[in-house]
């Protein structure tokens, strides 16, 4: 009872008891107030007359007055005054009161106890902020939020999965829609969304959410950037997108105990196969006992309230639904690809090092550099893999990579036998890749012609050097042009023995 404070009427009926007699003693016994409090207490009222026989009691406003002077008295005269600022800034960090005590000890020579502290912060504490309570029209909104759904074993690969469940409620109504899911990405966002209108038969005029990354990429007071794919699926499906303010989920408080409620009334002592029973029993139940329960709030059943009153309010659905599609901002790298969702997409190359817009739907990629389409790719399905259209690559990476050991053969029969004969001795090596030879020997078809081309490899087989560098030697050096010589027999022009022995004539 030492820190209770007392009420007007209490003090009140305090003070009639002494003005009728009674004793400090007699009025704690009572337990109406302590003796230490009654006799400042008996101080006080005597101080102002209100003990005296034939005086009127004072009115309640005026007892009021006099102990909120006192406490702000109180308050001034605290040890803790000159430090007040200081204080106060710390209690805003969330520096608790003991840590507040200790540091003014220790760094400024405080002499007061910890409940002077206390006191003071007490007395400083904020009061509770006032709210209001939203009101919506019939259809006017939906809330809409994830909650964190039961694990689910996955018989295939032997673990557990984590599992999200999806909950759109109508704000008049209370009527929700649920869907059990495995992730929370853009595209689950977006069919979430379909089957919740085509559940409900039409489209509220607003959706007031979080700020969930599927949804909101950038989350502000004022300006938040909404996710480029929901921007353009709610402009075509005709609702407005409403996110709360950070941190403040009173604001679609609605959607947050519906999102309390299924996991009180639905989770608890159910077993699940796999995920499409999960959702065959959730339907079951918000149509049955969510959708006829008493709501707390409105006094009515939703499910009831929503077909005699909402659904009629709701816009209609468009005639095609919306192509889901994700968009997202990705960059061009060097290998002529950008990547997403492990996937990866080729671009056209003079916009590398870029960063383009990327369209994904269920079965096509698009590539946008700022609002032009520059490149059209079937969706991977497994991750890894890689689409690329070649004509984005440079020029000379589409030449290297058209130039395959089929391209040189032919090109080469084009040439001459000779030619031909070379590059299927480049290919016949059994250790190198000589492809970059071949294809070196083919160019220089450009720069010499067939006819001098077809006389060098002609030349350098007659030598045993079918080789690029062989060739190259001979057209650099003209020797296509000269008459070709005839080899010396070996034992015309030495007759002893060698174990080592070079060829009879230079290469010329």
């Amino acid at each position: 009872m030492a820190n209770r404070r007392f009420s007007v009427h209490e003090t009140r009926d305090v003070i009639v008891r002494m003005r009728l007699g009674e004793t400090d003693r007699q009025i704690a016994k009572d337990g109406l107030m302590g003796r230490s409090k009654a006799s400042r207490l008996r101080s006080l009222a005597d101080e102002h007359g209100w003990l005296e026989p034939g005086t009127d009691l004072p009115a309640n406003d005026a007892i009021a007055e006099l102990f909120q002077a006192r406490r702000t008295q109180q308050r001034l005269n605290s040890l803790v005054e000159p430090y007040a600022a200081q204080v106060l800034r710390w209690a805003s960090q969330g520096v608790s009161g003991v840590a507040i005590h200790q540091c003014l000890v220790r760094d400024h020579g405080f002499t007061g106890a910890y409940n002077s502290v206390k006191r003071f912060l007490q007395a400083h504490r904020p009061g509770p902020s006032a709210t209001i309570v939203l009101d919506f029209k019939p259809g006017e909104a939906a809330q809409v939020d994830f909650g964190s759904g039961p694990r689910l074993v996955d018989l295939v690969a032997g673990k557990e999965i984590k599992t999200w469940f999806f909950v759109m409620t109508l704000a008049f109504s209370r009527h929700q829609y649920l869907e059990f899911v495995l992730d929370q990405k853009v595209e689950t966002w977006l069919g979430c969304h379909r089957r919740s209108f085509e559940f409900f038969g039409g489209v509220p005029r607003k959706a007031i959410i979080d700020n969930p990354k599927c949804a909101i990429t950038r989350a502000c007071y004022t300006d938040p950037e909404v996710q480029r794919a929901y921007a353009e699926y709610a402009e075509e499906y005709g609702f407005l997108i409403s996110p709360c303010p950070v941190a403040d989920a009173a604001k679609k408080g609605i959607v947050e105990s519906g999102v309390k409620y299924v996991k009180a009334s639905f989770l608890p002592l159910r077993t699940f196969r796999d995920l499409p029973d999960m959702n065959r029993q959730g339907r079951e139940w918000v149509l049955e006992t969510a959708g006829n329960r008493n709501h707390g709030t409105t006094k009515e059943r939703p499910l009831h309230c929503f077909v005699d009153v909402e659904k009629a309010f709701l816009k209609q659905l468009p005639a095609v639904p919306p192509e889901i599609a994700a968009w997202e901002r990705v960059k061009l790298h060097p290998d002529c690809h950008v990547n997403y969702d492990s996937r990866r997409y080729s671009a056209p190359h003079p916009l590398i090092g870029q960063y383009l817009w990327l369209r994904a739907t269920e079965t096509t990629v698009q590539i946008f550099h700022e609002e032009s389409l520059v490149a059209t790719h079937v969706r991977q399905v497994r991750p890894g893999k890689r689409s690329t259209i070649e004509d984005h690559y440079p020029p000379n990476a589409q030449a290297y990579l058209m130039a395959t050991p089929q391209w040189c053969l032919q090109q080469a029969e084009k040439v001459g036998e000779h030619c031909l004969e070379l590059i299927e001795a480049l290919f016949a090596d059994k250790v190198l890749d000589k492809l970059r030879s071949a294809q070196g020997v083919i160019r220089m078809a450009d720069k010499y012609g067939h006819k001098r081309l077809e006389a060098a490899c002609a030349r350098a087989i007659a030598h045993d050097t079918p080789t690029y560098v062989a060739v190259k030697s001979i057209l650099t050096k003209g020797l296509d042009q000269e008459p070709a010589r005839q080899a010396v027999p070996l034992g015309e022009t030495y007759g002893g023995k060698a174990r080592f022995i070079r060829g009879t004539f230079p290469l010329q």
